[in-house]
């Protein structure tokens, strides 16, 4: 008689949203393969500072507490936000899978659109990329570094705290909350994250057998998108906590790459955009990338430090 497995451990941060997404990933996995998983809550170095994410260096603080489990063998694999992963990629552990990416844009949480705010209105949002950008549009506007999870967040708009949030679109839709997006900023508005509304399914490296299960959940067209975006942060030595935004827009064989850098003030911006093959996204994000800055993207990035 043979012996049924045991479950995999799927390693989550223990936020809602963090648990919703594995959930999402984990029913997919047993769905597809037939395969039985148990989430295992991690909390994290991210989930539990009180420190603005900015002065941490941004990427990483939400991931390494999930990696240490990984190489541990405490748990079979992770998922994490694909923006909040660093760019230089850790060789004991792989990205075995990037499912379908979900909306990459990012989204306005309250009574009005942007541009019906009355001057003066607080907003409020942890990214620098994003207050860059939204000074570009409205910078009448004071714009409010806030932490937290959506709920504590939409609940400063709820009291009456700020006027409005910015969060992921993805996120929202994923809470079920898509019903309190004022605003989709379209992404000539707003350039996401590099790899925002993606998610990574992460194991270790030795792990050959885990590699190939979990390889059912890859998206070859999202994961051409989303490595060209996060070439060009990469190439321009960037954390997610740097004024940098980019997209990568699917056609087929081909992929339309547009980046960012935008001063921290709004004042000024390095954009451009590219198109090339999708089989080869590093490369278009490493020369996108290299072009921003012969235009002086670095100076831009430097200013953020003042």
């Amino acid at each position: 008689m043979s012996s049924v497995p045991p479950p995999l451990r799927l390693g989550t941060r223990r936020s809602l949203l963090a648990t919703t997404q594995s959930g999402l990933v984990a029913d997919m996995l047993t769905e597809l393969t037939g395969t039985a998983v148990e989430m295992v809550g991690v909390t994290t170095f991210g989930d539990v500072t009180k420190s603005d994410l900015t002065q941490l260096g941004g990427t990483g603080v939400f991931v390494s507490a999930l990696r240490d489990k990984l190489i541990e063998g405490e748990i079979d694999f992770a998922v994490h936000s694909l923006k909040d992963l660093p760019t230089t990629p850790d060789p004991r552990v792989v990205v075995a899978a990037i499912p379908p990416r979900d909306d990459p844009r990012d989204a306005l949480v309250g009574a009005a659109k942007l541009a019906d705010l009355p001057p003066g209105a607080k907003v409020g949002t942890g990214s620098p990329r994003r207050i860059a950008q939204l000074r570009m549009l409205r910078p009448d506007l004071e714009y409010v570094p806030i932490r937290g999870n959506a709920d504590t967040r939409i609940g400063k708009v709820v009291s009456g705290e700020l006027q409005a949030v910015v969060l992921a679109a993805a996120g929202l839709r994923r809470l079920g909350r898509q019903s309190e997006i004022a605003q989709i900023f379209e992404v000539d508005e707003m350039l996401p994250a590099p790899g925002q509304g993606a998610l990574a399914v992460e194991c270790r490296a030795d792990r050959a057998d885990l590699v190939e299960l979990l390889s059912v959940l890859d998206d070859p067209r999202t994961r051409a998108a989303v490595t060209a975006e996060r070439a060009v942060l990469n190439a321009l030595e960037a954390g997610c906590a740097a004024p940098v935004g980019a997209y990568s827009a699917d056609h087929g064989r081909e992929l339309i790459l547009t980046a960012a850098v935008v001063a921290v003030d709004g004042s000024r911006a390095v954009r451009k955009s590219t198109a090339g093959a999708s089989s080869a996204p590093t490369d278009l994000g490493r020369d996108l990338a290299a072009e921003m800055i012969a235009e002086g993207a670095g100076t831009l990035m430097g200013e953020r430090a003042h």
